[in-house]
């Protein structure tokens, strides 16, 4: 018995209504959830001696000698020889190197050759996008903040703009937070959903760079470069809400190099190489701080972290310096190996290889 074609095209869109509900949901099941702000409000007072010191210890940082290729040349003696010739973005006019498709995002572009090169002629030329901050010959200062609650009430805001370039990450807020993190942003680098709603930067030298977690990510930089609306079906493997457009010019905008987050994970961080799976991730994502302290050692002479640490036996220290959520938080995520990390960070604070402004990873200047 034949259907009318009526119901035949009424059965086809419940089926597809019903798939899309069906991928909607285990999205929803497998991908990171972000914590909501009803969480109990963590309680944070300052340390008045420890915020002392602190300024101390960063007004020396900025007055010490600069020393050219500092901190790349610690983290070349972690890197096989292939890892010294990394480029940190990818350019227009540059052609893109074969192991670049070796893995899936966020280490490389499998499967996604015609999207990238579609982006690239997005993108600046890589000889008319200077990096923001002093010009290049001088020794630069990098500073990469972090967003963790340790910033809070520090008042390191006027110290943090003296920095030769500020890397901000995922949505880190100024305004109201500018006496403590200050209002200088060099580069702001995130992925889709940690991009700020609201954009608020207001230095006119603000680079955006995009980071690729996932083959949508590319989709949802292409859409906000041409100012158009994200694809519906790329919107349901958003596990957040992303801005729907960045008010920057695209010579403003770079796309981040995944050699240099393979880098991180692979050779920094000696995690095992990725390896296919159904869904979700194994525990070798480096955070986006820690690939970002590996771009700013391509981009700077020196380098120097704040607000960065996570100590998980503190439960109740506030986890961002922006919003109330506990520390305890950060127990839930399963895609970052923070352990491994610290001990990292660790090493290259002892080593003198980077400064940790704040002392949350190591406190160099604090009190035996």
């Amino acid at each position: 018995m034949r259907l009318p074609v009526r119901w035949t095209a009424h059965r086809r869109v419940v089926v597809v209504a019903a798939v899309l509900f069906f991928l909607l949901c285990l999205g929803m099941v497998s991908l990171p959830t972000t914590p909501t702000e009803t969480s109990k409000p963590a309680e944070w007072h300052v340390n008045l001696t420890h915020k002392k010191l602190v300024h101390e210890h960063v007004h020396r940082v900025l007055e010490d000698p600069c020393h050219p290729g500092g901190t790349r040349a610690k983290l070349l003696a972690l890197l096989p020889a292939s890892g010294q010739s990394t480029q940190p973005f990818l350019w227009r006019d540059n052609p893109l190197p074969d192991d670049l498709f070796l893995f899936s995002p966020p280490f490389g572009f499998t499967g996604l050759q015609d999207k990238v090169k579609d982006l690239l002629q997005l993108l600046p030329a890589s000889d008319s996008a200077p990096l923001p901050g002093r010009p290049s010959g001088t020794c630069r200062r990098c500073v990469v903040l972090g967003n963790g609650g340790i910033l809070k009430g520090l008042e390191l805001g006027p110290l943090i703009d003296q920095f030769d370039v500020v890397i901000r990450l995922n949505r880190g807020p100024l305004g109201e937070f500018s006496g403590d993190v200050g209002s200088r942003t060099s580069i702001r680098m995130s992925y889709p959903e940690g991009t700020p709603l609201h954009w608020i930067d207001t230095d006119p030298e603000t680079v955006f760079v995009a980071v690729v977690y996932k083959g949508v990510d590319i989709g949802w930089t292409s859409a906000m470069m041409k100012k158009r609306a994200v694809p519906l079906w790329d919107w349901l493997f958003f596990w957040q809400k992303v801005p729907s457009e960045i008010p920057l010019q695209p010579q403003m905008v770079r796309l981040l190099n995944p050699n240099v987050i393979r880098e991180t994970a692979l050779d920094l961080l000696k995690y095992p190489k990725p390896r296919p799976r159904l869904w979700g991730w194994d525990q070798n994502i480096p955070t986006l701080g820690v690939s970002a302290l590996n771009l700013a050692s391509l981009l700077c002479d020196e380098v120097s972290l704040a607000g960065f640490g996570y100590n998980l036996s503190h439960r109740d220290v506030p986890l961002h310096y922006y919003d109330h959520l506990p520390m305890s938080v950060m127990q839930q995520q399963k895609m970052h190996n923070v352990d491994r990390e610290t001990e990292f960070l660790q090493r290259l604070v002892k080593e003198g290889a980077i400064a940790d402004l704040t002392g949350g990873i190591h406190c160099s200047f604090c009190p035996s």
